[in-house]
């Protein structure tokens, strides 16, 4: 399937600019090119939240389901154990996975559980026109802040590294080859991958000029040692100017949660059976 036929003929309504469209061209390239390397776009699901976000399911011509808000986690990972050979991809948006969503974000990087997990952070809650997220900057001037907010934001990479994950990323959709090969690699690791994006909303929180100034593509010389990724991971607190690494900060091989269940290749065959009894019951 080429990245024209990945898309749907959804009328796209993200505002002219939206850092989504950066995500959605570069996730139709890795497909493309994983499709080449014999992954079909059957066994591709994506999982999306509420959010602007979560329009990828409605413009990817792949399997989605909407989950409730923050709840795109635990939808991720049932997919997963139902069938350990699709490709689960979960979208969601900073207030999606670091508010609402938090507590399945780190369970899911707890078990390790084969999904990846792309996460739109534009800081700020853009479907209902301008609220603070837990990554907003402090002082940030928004429609419950008028004023500006009293909260510093936290750094939900370090939560991620800390709870288990094994593939830890940020990444910048502006810096297109860089972002794809960080997707790429996001969804060929086995275990819990997750890329926190800078994907700027044009509308409530325009970061481009600062993201444009700031960030740098970190090297990191041991993607494997945990004191370095967090080292870097804080490098940028997501409060001051900068410089803002982007990267694949962390990446191991440990078992996977799905890993763990025996029986998924004989409650398929007893699914499909009992699949074709019903459709010789029907013809």
């Amino acid at each position: 399937m080429s990245a024209g036929e990945l898309l749907t003929t959804a009328p796209n309504q993200w505002c002219p600019g939206c850092g989504n469209f950066g995500i959605l061209n570069n996730i139709q390239s890795v497909l493309e090119e994983l499709g080449a390397d014999g992954l079909s776009p059957e066994k591709v699901v994506v999982v999306a939240g509420i959010g602007q976000h979560a329009k990828m399911a409605d413009y990817l011509n792949v399997n989605s389901f909407y989950s409730l808000h923050g709840r795109g986690f635990p939808v991720a990972t049932a997919i997963k154990l139902a069938d350990p050979e699709v490709c689960v991809v979960c979208f969601a948006g900073d207030g999606d996975a670091y508010a609402e969503g938090l507590d399945h974000l780190i369970f899911a990087a707890k078990r390790n559980i084969d999904i990846t997990a792309i996460i739109h952070d534009n800081r700020v809650y853009g479907l209902t026109t301008g609220q603070y997220t837990p990554t907003s900057p402090l002082g940030y001037k928004g429609k419950s802040t008028p004023a500006g907010t009293i909260e510093r934001p936290f750094n939900p990479l370090e939560i991620v590294l800390a709870s288990g994950a094994t593939f830890v990323a940020r990444g910048y959709p502006t810096r297109a080859e860089h972002f794809k090969n960080l997707v790429k690699d996001a969804i060929k690791h086995r275990g819990f991958s997750l890329i926190d994006v800078l994907q700027v909303c044009v509308s409530y929180s325009d970061l481009y000029d600062f993201y444009n100034k700031h960030v740098y593509e970190a090297q990191v010389a041991d993607p494997g040692n945990f004191e370095e990724a967090s080292q870097i991971i804080r490098a940028w607190d997501y409060n001051s100017e900068g410089p803002i690494p982007i990267g694949k900060f962390y990446e191991i091989d440990r078992p996977g949660f799905e890993g763990f269940f025996t029986g998924h290749e004989q409650r398929k065959a007893d699914r499909d059976a009992k699949l074709q009894e019903v459709l010789f019951r029907l013809i």
